[in-house]
């Protein structure tokens, strides 16, 4: 019975991770802040050739929810994450680069995880998996790209969480890391992104079915992870798309005098509601609701500061020729006075950096979205190096 309910765990989020390579990367991994994983496991997808001197690779760190399908691919179709930024041709281009995208450690598309099998009970980690880390994260890809025999990355980009990871990676691993991009990314969470990200995982955990991290996975704790996408995508998109997006226009589903209030979510009256419901359903069926938890709480934890006697002083342990900074105007979960410091304690650590301040009205899904002004400045840094 047991084996037959961890095979469905192994299982059901592989519909987003089809063309994964998974590999182990060590049989023993400590994690920063106490306890340790047995056989580490990380996904990552590739695209392009290696060359002789394995100078052109590009390594992608993923955001909080991403998978490492980032584009398309001869073994899968499937449209990835961001399209329009990464293939042959394209700002990352595949015929130029061998791009690898690495999957987070503690993510449920195959990497080691929550939902993982511990091998000492034959269960599911769930919330025995120790504190998790973006330095973790970091170790883990290290240890990934080592077994691939990569010790040189032309360029690391990281949007989001994925620009913390890079961050901690270049400080760690300082000598991997050349040239860098960060999007829309921070030293250190602020307290107004602490604060959703704490109403996100309070709705998860007051999800009865939740059930204390031991939920069914034929029946998970789907209202919880439902609504904290919503409180999510609050805060990933701005009021001016909003506004000019949506307005006040009400739903085509709206059922006037049936259900005032949304009660049963069978009626959305605006138009804004329904498209909130509609993105909060489809991540509810992809993503795990512990390792939204685990994640999300690495996020608050993070702060460059810990690597130094200050910020500055733990940026100054890398070693990066160039960076791109992006950030975006209407972002304000890693608003561009982030970006901005960012790129000024790079520069006071005698790395060339390019800081652009974005004109985007996605918020911080701008990157995600407005693919042709990203994949602009993101061709036009990588034909620099």
């Amino acid at each position: 019975m047991k084996t037959d309910s961890n095979k469905k765990v192994v299982q059901m989020f592989k519909h987003n991770n089809t063309s994964a390579k998974i590999i182990n990367v060590c049989n023993r991994f400590d994690l920063i802040r106490g306890g340790q994983l047995t056989d580490l496991n990380i996904a990552y997808e590739t695209w392009g050739s290696l060359n002789k001197d394995k100078s052109n690779v590009i390594v992608i760190f993923t955001g909080l929810s991403a998978s490492s399908h980032v584009t398309s691919s001869s073994m899968d179709k499937t449209v990835g994450w961001w399209e329009s930024v990464v293939g042959k041709g394209k700002a990352i281009n595949t015929e130029d680069h061998y791009v690898i995208c690495i999957n987070t450690l503690g993510s449920c598309f195959g990497s080691t995880s929550p939902v993982s099998i511990n091998k000492k009970t034959n269960e599911p980690y769930r919330l025995t998996f120790p504190e998790l880390t973006v330095e973790d994260m970091a170790n883990a890809s290290s240890m990934l790209l080592k077994k691939l025999g990569i010790d040189s990355i032309k360029v690391l980009v990281g949007p989001s969480l994925g620009g913390m990871k890079a961050l901690a990676f270049s400080i760690l691993h300082s000598s991997s890391v050349k040239n860098l991009i960060l999007i829309s990314s921070a030293t250190q969470a602020l307290p107004y992104a602490i604060a959703l990200r704490s109403l996100q995982r309070e709705v998860i955990r007051k999800d009865p079915l939740w059930n204390s991290g031991f939920y069914s996975y034929e029946n998970p704790p789907l209202n919880g992870v439902r609504i904290a996408r919503k409180i999510g995508m609050a805060s990933y998109r701005s009021s001016l798309e909003w506004t000019q997006r949506f307005g006040r226009k009400k739903s085509d589903d709206n059922k006037l005098n049936q259900n005032t209030f949304g009660i049963e979510n069978t009626s959305f009256e605006f138009e804004i509601e329904s498209y909130l419901e509609h993105q909060a359903v489809k991540f509810q069926n992809i993503f795990d609701a512990n390792c939204y938890l685990y994640l999300s709480r690495a996020m608050d934890w993070f702060d460059v500061a810990k690597h130094g006697k200050s910020t500055l002083d733990a940026i100054s342990k890398t070693k990066i020729d160039k960076a791109l900074v992006l950030g975006v105007t209407t972002d304000v979960l890693f608003p561009s006075q982030q970006q901005k410091e960012i790129a000024e304690l790079l520069s006071l650590s005698n790395t060339i950096v390019e800081y652009k301040e974005l004109d985007c009205i996605q918020g911080h899904d701008s990157f995600l979205v407005d693919t042709m002004t990203f994949s602009q400045e993101i061709a036009n840094f990588i034909k620099t190096l």
